[in-house]
């Protein structure tokens, strides 16, 4: 039995009908304008001739549930048996990931397992109502949320002197007198120091060790970001791009990214801003599953005109 883009679509939507949301994680299948200069082709990916194969093969079972699938297990976070690891590309990260998953996010739908998968040992994913008490590290990690306090990439470094148990307060009694997400207002006469800020940070190593992705439909999101233990996190907005992801919903603004894309250009940013490296593909292969689907789907709407 061999692969078609139907065949992932048909087992994606097996999952529960359509949903007319916009979503962090995944979104309803139409077709992004970036479907038309398919900007995944610069990437530098490590060959995808055993995803080719396993295509052609068809559906293996999962080594642990027994469930048939495709390259891997949405549900267990593992290969299936036609995709020897060996072949699979690891990324290591500078940074620990924490993924809080929507108990409703539809497991097939969902790119956060391609994370789990390329990134084993950085990675972890929790069903929501399960999150991690992140009160006593909160000088260490970081949430990726759009939002009026949200800070860039570029001004962590600053931002997080905030929430240093030696900076911002002695206790919690002290911290509690204003909210932690109350951004800090940034005088003309202050850019030095916070370019000083971060400077020194650069050299002494950042003190952020973890950034928490929230991988959930837009309208149910809220649930999860308003729960008691992400509060007093910062909170960091990414840059605006545009989604290449197939199911990108009608009439929503094509920067709606999924979980896995917006974990890659978070880690692109991180290492120019903050690492002050040249960037040279490190992370690209986050987008190894992600880029070989975006390929099969769109040439399958170029054969049938729909592209």
């Amino acid at each position: 039995m061999s692969l078609s883009s139907s065949t992932i679509l048909n087992e994606e939507n097996s999952q529960g009908p359509k949903r007319n949301t916009a979503r962090l994680g995944s979104l309803e299948l139409q077709t992004p304008s970036s479907f038309q200069d398919n900007p995944l082709q610069k990437l530098q990916l490590a060959s995808q001739e055993v995803l080719e194969k396993a295509k052609k093969s068809g559906r293996s079972k999962c080594p642990r549930c027994s469930s048939s699938r495709m390259f891997y297990c949405y549900t267990c976070f593992v290969l299936v048996e036609t995709v020897p690891t060996t072949e699979i590309p690891t990324v290591k990260l500078p940074l620990k990931i924490d993924i809080i998953k929507h108990p409703n996010e539809s497991d097939g739908k969902s790119t956060a397992v391609h994370a789990k998968l390329l990134a084993p040992d950085d990675v972890t994913i929790y069903k929501y109502p399960c999150i991690p008490e992140y009160k006593e590290k909160r000088h260490e990690v970081a949430l990726i949320f759009p939002g009026p306090d949200s800070v860039s990439v570029k001004d962590i470094a600053f931002h997080l002197q905030k929430y240093s148990r030696k900076g911002v307060c002695d206790t919690d009694d002290d911290c509690s007198k204003e909210p932690f997400l109350k951004k800090a207002r940034v005088e003309p006469t202050e850019e030095k120091d916070l370019n000083e800020c971060n400077s020194s940070n650069m050299n002494e190593g950042t003190k952020l060790k973890k950034i928490v992705f929230i991988d959930s439909t837009w309208n149910q999101t809220n649930k999860i970001i308003t729960d008691e233990r992400l509060q007093g996190l910062l909170q960091i907005e990414l840059k605006t791009r545009k989604t290449c992801f197939w199911r990108h919903q009608k009439g929503k603004p094509d920067t709606y990214l999924s979980t896995i894309e917006a974990i890659y250009y978070f880690f692109v940013d991180y290492h120019q801003e903050i690492l002050k490296e040249n960037y040279k593909g490190q992370y690209d292969n986050l987008l190894f599953f992600f880029s070989f689907m975006y390929t099969l789907i769109k040439n399958a709407k170029r054969g049938t005109g729909k592209e």
